[in-house]
């Protein structure tokens, strides 16, 4: 009997042990699947469960050698469907690349799979992963894994519904603006961004400039985030600017004394943000989990005027994202394909010049040292997850938020561009509940690379919260 409760730390001393088999894993996985994804859609592709299952018994032959892949030894995986998995669609929700299979693994991949993962499918993600809500033509749209008619968040959503509904043990996703923060506080689970070059991404169509995106891990608990981050870390050849350093410290253990950290609370930027009724609430009564274990919670000013920082931060987007649609628009015709969201970020990359991404750029350095300036006061920094609970499905984007108008399709989520433009490991960790029923995350940025810190205080925090995280969505 496999309980979908385990934590994929114990479902791997569980299967290494024999106490379950491999196949009993997997039966149990796709047992789950069937019963829920049909009304979730966070997995798509999966691929036939014969192949799984003979799969599954080769991971058990395996081990009756006495030979063992490594820590995710027969667990299930599915990939985010922007990553490169072989033989699987990569559709990147995109219908021009509905019917594309790729013919090898990314880099990401190739180091799940070696630590013994079984690849089973692809999570749902928004085409192009543009925009923090999971829906496309090629799937559908992924729904909230505590409320069906809500967006699941994105671009990582399908992946953290896939948790949250106990489909997968752990889960991969990647983050731009976002995207593996915001998923996972609106589906009650964990998810990390990553310290800039921690996890390289290959391939990639530049590895020089375009730094902002990065894979990372997500998981229902602190402890197995960190253990999927050792297998995804690490430098590479063909990321030259990855980061060194043995990325199994993030293996080890995760205790540590909280008591005197100092946690700057930024909250809504002195009334800069727009957000919903009850995000800030729920917000800062996560905190008091922290004055719980004595760590010292005070405000924090931003260094550098926010809307300087939003301005530098299109002008980055826009340089960064519109390549990436480019090549879909030599042939005219696929404009009609193509979401009117990325159509967007190209036609605005159309008119940036060299001396304006410089200009950006500068601004970015100017925003980098005043965070520096703000970890000589703080630890770590605390701001919401997001500016709004999780809306109705059938929505593209909130058009406004507490009476203000969004002038883009994200500036809804300003909040997340802070640890991105920085470079900065930020986790999303659950902060509760509101009056709604919906759940809300808090990030947690940390300092320069300083992943395994900000690991150890989340794990702290995830310890003194245990009873609000256990909580399940409805009928799980």
């Amino acid at each position: 009997m496999v309980n979908p409760d385990t934590s994929a730390l114990n479902l791997s001393r569980a299967i290494h042990l024999k106490q379950v088999s491999c196949q009993e894993v997997m039966q149990s996985t796709l047992e789950r699947i069937a019963r829920l994804n049909p009304q979730s859609n966070a997995i798509v592709s999966l691929q036939e469960p014969e192949l799984l299952m003979a799969q599954a018994r080769e991971r058990d032959a395996q081990l009756a050698r006495g030979e063992s892949m490594g820590w995710m030894h027969g667990m299930p995986q599915a990939i985010k469907d922007l990553a490169h998995a072989q033989g699987l669609r990569t559709t990147l929700g995109s219908p021009l690349m509905k019917d594309f299979v790729s013919s090898e693994d990314g880099l990401m991949v190739q180091r799940i799979k070696a630590a013994g993962a079984i690849v089973i499918g692809k999570t749902n993600t928004p085409e192009f992963g543009l925009g923090s809500h999971t829906f496309n033509e090629v799937f559908g749209p992924t729904r909230n894994a505590w409320d069906p008619s809500k967006t699941a968040g994105g671009s990582s959503g399908g992946a953290a519904v896939a948790l949250a509904q106990r489909l997968l043990p752990v889960a991969d996703g990647s983050d731009f603006m976002g995207s593996l923060r915001n998923p996972a506080g609106w589906n009650h689970v964990f998810g990390l961004r990553p310290s800039q070059g921690r996890v390289p991404m290959s391939p990639a169509q530049d590895v020089f400039i375009a730094q902002l995106a990065t894979e990372g891990p997500m998981a229902r608990h602190v402890a197995d985030l960190a253990l999927l981050l050792s297998t995804q870390a690490g430098t590479h050849p063909s990321s030259p600017l990855s980061l060194t350093g043995d990325p199994a410290v993030f293996a080890g253990s995760l205790d540590s004394d909280p008591k005197g950290k100092r946690v700057g609370w930024l909250g809504n930027l002195q009334g800069y943000l727009p957000m919903e009724e009850g995000v800030l609430d729920v917000c800062e009564s996560a905190l008091n989990s922290f004055s719980g274990m004595g760590c010292a919670v005070d405000e924090a000013v931003l260094g550098m005027p926010p809307e300087q920082i939003w301005q530098a931060w299109l002008v980055w987007r826009q340089a960064l994202v519109g390549p990436r649609i480019a090549p879909f628009l030599i042939n005219p015709a696929n404009r009609a394909h193509i979401k009117a969201e990325a159509l967007w970020e190209h036609d605005q990359s159309l008119h940036l010049t060299g001396a304006q991404l410089m200009a950006a750029s500068a601004s970015r350095t100017r925003f980098y040292l005043s965070m520096l300036a703000m970890f000589e006061k703080f630890d770590v920094l605390a701001i919401p997850v997001a500016q709004v609970w999780p809306f109705d499905a059938s929505l593209r984007w909130p058009q406004s938020i507490a009476g203000q108008s969004m002038d883009t399709y994200h500036r809804w989520m300003e909040v997340v561009i802070y640890a991105t433009f920085a470079g900065l490991p930020s986790i999303s960790v659950p902060a509760g509940f509101g009056a709604n029923g919906l759940p809300m995350g808090l990030a947690l940025i940390g300092k320069p690379q300083g992943d395994l810190a900000l690991l150890k205080l989340a794990h702290a925090y995830e310890m003194a919260s245990q009873e609000m995280i256990a909580r399940r969505p409805p009928g799980i």
